[in-house]
């Protein structure tokens, strides 16, 4: 019996020391050799270990198709380190605002990319940590977590494409995480060379993200020009209005109270459920946009371990535009939302 024991308990040694060798030697891979990647056409540099895996495709978003750039370096008990690069929702004012767009994309990400990295069934929990700018292009932090694997994603709206990029890993590893996230590099936003006038910043961080990437509006007092006129020797020179007869700029309208908004919205996408045994209704006040995003979200109720999956769910949820006399307007109101195993 005695000698039975023996025999386990050095096979359970042999194993435990084989497993933390293969560890070892996956975590030194992705320690090692590494190499500064600039793929031809994006715009970023980062460094990453040497011969990642590289996928270039297209997925179906809504309506839309997405293309699709995954630069990837991970292992099967090891850290996964990544760069989602995703194309094809253009910068359209007319249509929807910069902030959409870029909650369009980490919707998008956020279901593309888990089974990229941990099989068919990988499913993504987001949790928004807080708004970020780098080098002039607007972004958020994001906790991330993909079944046994948990990090961040820092996420960037250029004006041409949407990058995330990932570190996960099973244990906390802060020096490699620190090097992967500190090497990568946008080139700086460059000013829109038509704008005449400065914005004036926003008092809200989150009106902030993403930038305005549209054409500014014109002065006021300022004449309407075709496209390709310039100014010649024939032109008259301007006249001057009278101070009392120049347009002033209409009173901002104050946001409407639209009550409980679940059955409004036309997207409403549900929280992930956090670890525990916490149970409830979350109520979220909002501040919808003239364009129906949600600009503003904070809980004002509910069990506080379920706030923040219910704020960030919150964030995402997109409503028709209201109007008010033909003129659209900012609708204040609440979320419900339900927590139930």
């Amino acid at each position: 019996m005695q000698l039975n024991r023996s025999r386990a308990l050095r096979i359970m040694m042999l194993f435990m020391t084989a497993m933390a060798a293969v560890v070892a030697s996956a975590q030194s891979a992705l320690n090692s050799e590494w190499e500064t990647l600039r793929p031809e056409g994006e715009e970023f540099t980062i460094l990453m270990p040497k011969n990642p895996t590289i996928e270039v495709g297209k997925f179906p978003y809504h309506k839309m198709e997405l293309n699709s750039r995954l630069y990837l370096s991970s292992t099967q008990a090891g850290p996964v380190l990544a760069v989602v690069s995703l194309s094809g929702i253009k910068s359209n004012p007319a249509l929807y605002s910069d902030l959409e767009r870029f909650n369009s994309y980490v919707d998008a990400f956020k279901n593309w990319f888990p089974p990229k990295a941990r099989g068919k069934d990988a499913v993504a929990k987001l949790l928004l940590l807080g708004n970020t700018t780098f080098h002039g292009h607007p972004g958020r932090e994001y906790q991330l977590t993909i079944g046994e694997l948990s990090g961040v994603a820092k996420t960037y709206s250029t004006r041409k494409r949407f990058y995330a990029v990932v570190v996960l890993n099973t244990k906390k590893d802060e020096s490699l995480k620190d090097r992967f996230l500190s090497s990568f590099v946008l080139p700086d936003r460059m000013p829109d060379t038509r704008a005449t006038v400065a914005a004036q910043p926003s008092e809200n961080p989150s009106e902030a993200l993403p930038a305005n990437e549209s054409k500014p509006p014109r002065p006021v007092g300022e004449p309407l020009k075709n496209e390709g006129e310039t100014d010649g020797a024939n032109t008259l020179p301007h006249q001057p209005e009278p101070a009392d007869s120049k347009p002033q700029p209409p009173a901002k309208r104050s946001p409407i109270n639209g009550g409980i908004l679940n059955g409004k919205a036309i997207y409403l996408p549900q929280p992930d459920y956090p670890p525990g045994n916490s149970s409830g209704v979350v109520m979220v006040q909002v501040l919808v946009d003239e364009q129906g995003s949600v600009v503003e979200a904070r809980a004002i109720s509910g069990p506080q371990p379920l706030q923040a999956p219910a704020v960030n769910a919150a964030h995402l949820a997109k409503f028709s535009p209201t109007t008010l006399m033909g003129e659209p307007v900012k609708v204040s109101g609440i979320l419900s939302y339900s927590f139930a195993r």
